[in-house]
């Protein structure tokens, strides 16, 4: 009975002593881990109608399918808080919104239709969530630009009438909004008493353009232009004979156009005298009237100091010259750029005192064919210039009097220089390099122009930034008819809601982020008005270099052409 016993007794006490030093313990594998996190919400693919994975979509439709498509199943629950889409920062458009791929992609529309050219951008929170409470791992958001309204804005014209219509309405820019003291042209229509020296030239030949086409009389045209003339003798300030780029339109003062730029402008007095002269040609007639416009255009011309802006005898002429700040800008003319006709000008002197030698347009315009360029852009040669020829206005603003037809000299075939960089602005808009929405062979020219929140050379190359100047390619009819044409229609028909007004064409529009200027500026709007009529009829090309003073000065340069 006692071993019985014992062996009863030592049984458990052997168990207890295995238990308690860990005899009984469990295996690890029998314990249940701690469950891992959810992986994030991930966004894999984005869609419109189709087109998958961009972050700018560009002509989208008004009723769009937009297709989300995720790593995992989305809640339902937080959707609806979760997704925006907004115009421009507006209130949300409400949205229907639906599942698919057993919730792993959302399908969403707008329940209204949207606007037509503008921008959207649908916005994703990172309240998002998977089914299994996930957040979407970041925030995400793209852009939506919607297509253009391509129905017709206006009755379709005959293309005759519709430049006719361009013309007028353009006019009606230095006409009905010309300054009222003064009649030079206001810088733009915000500038209130600020007047400015060569788009006053622009105008002065948008009026003689005016009265051949009968939009306003022979006597009423000739009646502004000798208010412009008579206030530009006997109120402005000029410095040896050159007026500032800015006046004050009620009192001739200078403006100053910058801190030191507050006296002459050379390049500006020449593109108001370009049209001086040609108004002079055109207002031929014995009327008291004309003969005293005529005697007031010569006495501007007769007063510039052509030598005085070779500072100091050079053979080159300089930009600007004021009474206290000297030639403290120092800014040489030289070319390729808009101011040829400074140099024609200058060898055209009446007075010979007055009137430059060949050797200071060799040396300080030509550089002595360093102006060259010579090189083939989209198979156009470019005879003078900057790479990809720079913008539009720098074979378009001497070239309003200057008729660029069968006129060479030692540099340059002017016929091929300024239709082949017209040529090589419509291709390169037509290629969009940059792939700016809206570039085509129907929307093209870049120029120097208003631009959102600011101005810029817009030209192909690096400083184009989505910026069309509808400056650029009208005033390029005569040069490129066809291509302008077609600018033309698109932006009458198609853009004209939005970029056709009071004086015509706004200034410049964009459309990959949709924005049209409100603005007009005389330096744009006169040249339209200009070279349309130059494509029409060659009037204000006959009328510039009819002057026998152009013809002497364009001689003396080693120009020939056949009208010399």
């Amino acid at each position: 009975m006692s071993n019985r016993f014992q062996l009863v007794f030592v049984f458990p006490l052997i168990s207890f002593f295995l238990c308690f030093n860990g005899a009984c313990k469990k295996k690890e594998s029998d314990i249940s881990p701690n469950p891992s996190p959810p992986p994030p919400l991930v966004l894999t693919d984005n869609q419109v109608d189709s087109v998958s994975s961009q972050t700018n979509y560009y002509e989208v439709s008004l009723t769009p399918t937009i297709k989300l498509f995720f790593n995992a199943p989305i809640d339902p629950s937080t959707a609806a808080n979760s997704i925006y889409l907004n115009e421009n920062g507006l209130a949300a458009v409400a949205l229907n919104i639906g599942y698919s791929r057993q919730d792993s992609s959302l399908i969403i529309t707008p329940q209204l239709p949207l606007k037509y050219l503008a921008r959207y951008t649908l916005t994703l929170k990172n309240t998002l969530a998977s089914v299994q409470k996930a957040p979407l791992g970041s925030e995400f958001s793209v852009g939506y630009v919607t297509k253009i309204d391509t129905t017709s804005k206006f009755p379709v014209l005959s293309d005759s009438a519709l430049l006719d219509k361009v013309q007028q309405q353009s006019f009606q820019y230095f006409w009905n909004f010309g300054h009222p003291a003064s009649g030079l042209a206001r810088e733009r229509n915000t500038s209130g008493d600020i007047v400015t020296t060569g788009g006053t030239g622009f105008g002065v030949m948008a009026i003689v353009a005016a009265a051949q086409r009968g939009f306003v009389t022979r006597a009423e045209a000739a009646e502004r232009v000798l208010k412009i003339s008579n206030f530009l003798v006997n109120k402005c300030t000029k410095y040896h004979g050159a007026f500032a780029h800015w006046i004050n339109g009620a009192t001739g003062a200078t403006v100053p156009f910058s801190a030191d730029d507050n006296g002459g402008d050379l390049v500006e007095t020449s593109l108001l005298l370009q049209g001086l002269i040609a108004a002079r040609q055109y207002f031929a007639s014995t009327d008291a009237t004309e003969t005293d416009l005529r005697s007031k255009i010569n006495t501007i011309y007769s007063g510039v100091e052509w030598n005085w802006y070779r500072q100091n005898n050079q053979n080159v002429l300089y930009w600007h010259w004021s009474t206290d700040k000297g030639w403290k800008i120092n800014q040489a003319i030289s070319g390729w750029n808009e101011a040829l006709i400074v140099y024609v000008l200058a060898a055209s002197a009446p007075s010979p005192a007055n009137r430059i030698p060949p050797i200071v347009y060799s040396n300080g315009w030509a550089r002595n064919g360093a102006m060259a360029n010579n090189n083939t852009y989209f198979g156009w040669l470019l005879p003078l210039g900057p790479h990809l020829g720079g913008p539009l206005f720098m074979s378009q603003y001497s070239f309003l009097g200057i008729n660029p037809n069968g006129l060479k000299d030692a540099y340059a075939d002017y016929k091929k220089q300024t239709t082949h960089h017209a040529k090589i602005n419509y291709e390169y808009c037509k290629a969009n390099p940059k792939g700016w929405n809206g570039y085509s062979e129907r929307c093209w020219g870049l120029t120097a122009s208003d631009v959102r929140n600011g101005y810029n050379a817009n030209e192909p190359g690096n400083n184009d930034r989505g910026v069309i100047s509808p400056t650029a390619a009208l005033t390029s009819m005569a040069y490129t008819p066809t291509e302008s044409m077609q600018a033309l229609r698109f932006f009458y028909y198609q853009l004209g809601d939005k970029l056709w007004g009071q004086y015509g064409f706004y200034d410049a529009f964009q459309l990959s982020d949709p924005w049209f200027a409100d603005s007009y500026l005389a330096i744009d709007q006169g040249p339209i008005i200009i070279m349309i009529e130059n494509r029409r009829t060659g009037l204000l090309w006959n009328l510039f270099t009819s002057a026998p003073e152009i013809k002497l000065g364009l001689s003396s340069l080693g120009f020939t052409a056949p009208y010399l």
